[in-house]
C-alpha cells in the first residue's frame, strides 16, 4: 500500500479563498496543540495574502503568527508560500531582502518554503530556493496551470527541469483557478511524474470549476502522492478539496495514509464553530462555469471587480469586461490569472471597455510587464500593443532582480533605529505608517471565545448562583460544586 500524504491549507489558502483572509491568531490558537495529533504531512500557515492582510487589516505581526503556531505545532512541518523574489507583496525585491526573509523565515521556527513565480520564470524564484536550501529548509518549486494554446505539458516539463536543475525537494502544480480538468490530468500528471523521477510531486487545485475532487481522484491512481486540502468547513467552493472526502478516496483505493480520522473529524467541528461564531461562511460546492475556461478570473476577483463596476455604476458592461479579460490576455502573451497579473488584466480590460478604445490608457504595470520587468511571457505579446505599450524602449533581457540594488543597508539608515529582524523586514515591505500599530504592542491580545465548552466555563465562573456543575465531552466527564 502506497502512503498518501496530506498538506493542510486551512491556516493560509483556505480562510484566504472563502473569508478574505480574515482568520485570526484568536482563531488559530485554540486549536495549535491537536494539530500535531492529526498526521498531515505539512501544515501550511502563511503565504502572500495572509501576511499582507495581517498587517494591513488585522494589526497582528505575521512573523508572531509564525512563532505562535511552530512554537505549539513540533512534529509535523510548517509550510510558508513566497511568491519568489516578490516574496509577499506584488513588487520584485533586491536579493538582499529576500535572503534576509527566508533566513527570518526559518529563524521563526518553519521548516519548509513553497516557491512560485507567477509568470513561471525560474529565474524569479532563484534566490529563494537557495536562501532556502543554505537556512536548512525544505523546498517544494511550484509551477502555476493555466490554459492557453501555449501551455502545453512540453510547456510544464521545461519548467519542471529547470526547478529541478536547482536542486529542490519537491515539485507542486499549482492550480489556483481550478482549471485543471480530469482530462487534463491524466496527460499532465504522467509529464510531471516522469521529469521529477524520484522527486516527490504535490498537487494543489482550488474547487472554483468544482472539478477538483475529481482530479484529484485520478491524480490519485495516476501515482501522485501528495495532496492539498482544507478541513471541510473550509473546503469546497472557493477553496480546495476537503480533506475528509479526500480521504474516503484515499483509503477506498487501499492506498494508506498517516492522518487520524477522530482527529480530523475534531479539527472539523472547531472549525465550524469558529465559522458559525465568527460568521464567516461555510464552504459549498459550486455550479460548474464553462465561461471560467474563457476569461479564467478567479471567483473572488469577480465579486471584487462586480463590486467596483456597481460603484461606477457599469454593473451591465461586466460580461464584456469578462470578454476584454480574454482579448487582453492573448495580446500579452497570456499571463496566467494569479496575482498580481489578474489585477493588471482586469484593470487594463475594463480601461478599454470604458474608455471605447483599447490600450487608450496603458499603466505603468503593464508597460512594465511588456518591457521584461517582471520576467519573461509564455508566448510572443501582440505587435500592435508591443508597440503602443513600450514607446521603442529596450526590452529587459536579463533577470529582472539584476537591475535591483542592495536594499537593507540603506533601510536601516533611512528607516532606523531598526529594533529587530520583524521591524526590519516589514520596513522593507510596507510604510511605517501600516507596520506601526503591528508592532506597537507586539502581539494583539486574543479575544476570540473559542469554542461552546469555553463559552459554558466562562458562564459557569460568572453566574454565582450555580453550586456543582456537570460536564461530559466524549470520554472525558468533569464535576465541580461550589463552596
Amino acid at each position: 500500500m502506497s502512503e498518501i500524504n496530506l498538506i493542510d491549507v486551512t491556516l493560509r489558502d483556505a480562510h484566504q479563498s472563502l473569508w478574505s483572509t480574515r482568520m485570526t491568531n484568536a482563531m488559530i490558537a485554540p486549536w495549535l496543540k491537536s494539530l500535531d495529533d492529526v498526521g498531515y504531512h505539512t501544515i501550511d500557515i502563511v503565504g502572500g495574502a495572509v501576511f499582507d492582510v495581517c498587517v494591513r487589516y488585522l494589526r497582528e505581526n505575521p512573523w508572531q503568527r509564525m512563532r505562535m503556531i511552530t512554537e505549539k505545532v513540533k512534529r509535523t512541518p510548517t509550510n510558508v508560500w513566497l511568491r519568489g523574489q516578490s516574496l509577499f507583496t506584488f513588487e520584485l525585491f533586491p536579493d538582499d531582502v529576500v535572503t534576509a526573509t527566508v533566513k527570518h523565515i526559518a529563524a521563526c521556527g518553519v521548516r519548509h518554503i513553497t516557491t512560485y513565480d507567477a509568470l513561471n520564470d525560474v529565474r524569479n524564484v532563484e534566490t529563494t530556493v537557495k536562501a532556502g536550501r543554505g537556512a536548512g529548509l525544505s523546498v517544494t518549486g511550484a509551477v502555476v496551470y493555466t490554459f492557453s494554446p501555449v501551455h502545453t505539458d512540453e510547456y510544464y516539463r521545461a519548467r519542471a527541469k529547470e526547478l529541478l536543475a536547482l536542486k529542490v525537494d519537491r515539485l507542486c502544480i499549482k492550480d489556483p483557478s481550478g482549471l485543471l480538468t480530469p482530462e487534463r490530468i491524466k496527460t499532465l500528471g504522467p509529464a510531471m511524474l516522469e521529469v521529477a523521477g524520484a522527486t516527490p510531486v504535490e498537487l494543489h487545485s482550488h474547487c472554483l470549476s468544482n472539478l477538483a475532487p475529481q482530479v484529484y481522484a485520478d491524480a490519485l491512481k495516476l501515482g501522485i502522492k501528495y495532496f492539498h486540502t482544507a478541513i471541510s468547513p473550509l473546503a469546497n467552493g472557493a477553496s480546495l478539496p476537503a480533506a475528509e472526502d479526500f480521504l474516503r478516496e484515499v483509503r477506498g483505493g487501499r492506498h494508506a495514509s498517516a492522518v487520524n480520522e477522530g482527529r480530523l473529524c475534531a479539527m472539523a467541528d472547531y472549525f465550524t464553530w469558529v465559522a458559525l461564531s465568527e460568521e464567516k461562511p461555510l464552504g459549498r460546492p459550486v455550479k460548474y462555469d464553462p465561461a471560467m475556461y474563457e476569461h479564467q478570473v478567479p471567483g473572488g476577483m469577480i465579486s471584487n471587480l462586480k463590486a467596483q463596476l456597481a460603484m461606477a455604476k457599469l454593473e451591465a458592461r461586466l460580461g464584456e469586461v469578462l470578454k476584454e479579460v480574454s482579448r487582453v490576455r492573448e495580446d500579452l502573451g497570456y499571463p496566467i490569472m494569479v496575482s498580481p497579473f489578474a489585477q493588471f488584466l482586469i484593470t487594463q480590460a475594463t480601461l478599454n471597455v470604458v474608455q471605447g478604445e483599447r490600450y487608450r490608457t496603458i499603466p505603468d504595470e503593464i508597460r512594465k510587464y511588456a518591457l521584461g520587468y517582471y520576467g519573461r511571457p509564455a508566448a510572443p505579446i501582440a505587435p500592435d500593443f508591443f508597440d503602443r505599450a513600450t514607446n521603442g524602449a529596450d526590452v529587459v533581457t536579463s533577470r529582472p532582480a539584476d537591475f535591483l540594488p542592495p536594499a537593507l543597508p540603506q533601510l536601516r539608515k533611512d528607516r532606523g533605529p531598526i529594533r529587530d529582524d520583524d521591524h526590519l523586514l516589514l520596513a522593507a515591505y510596507y510604510d511605517d505608517s501600516l507596520i506601526a500599530p503591528v508592532l506597537h504592542d507586539g502581539a494583539r491580545a486574543l479575544r476570540f471565545v473559542t469554542s461552546p465548552l469555553l463559552e459554558l466555563l466562562d458562564y459557569v465562573t460568572r453566574n454565582k448562583d450555580i453550586r456543582s456543575v456537570r460536564i461530559k465531552v466524549r470520554d472525558l466527564e468533569l464535576m465541580a460544586t461550589g463552596a
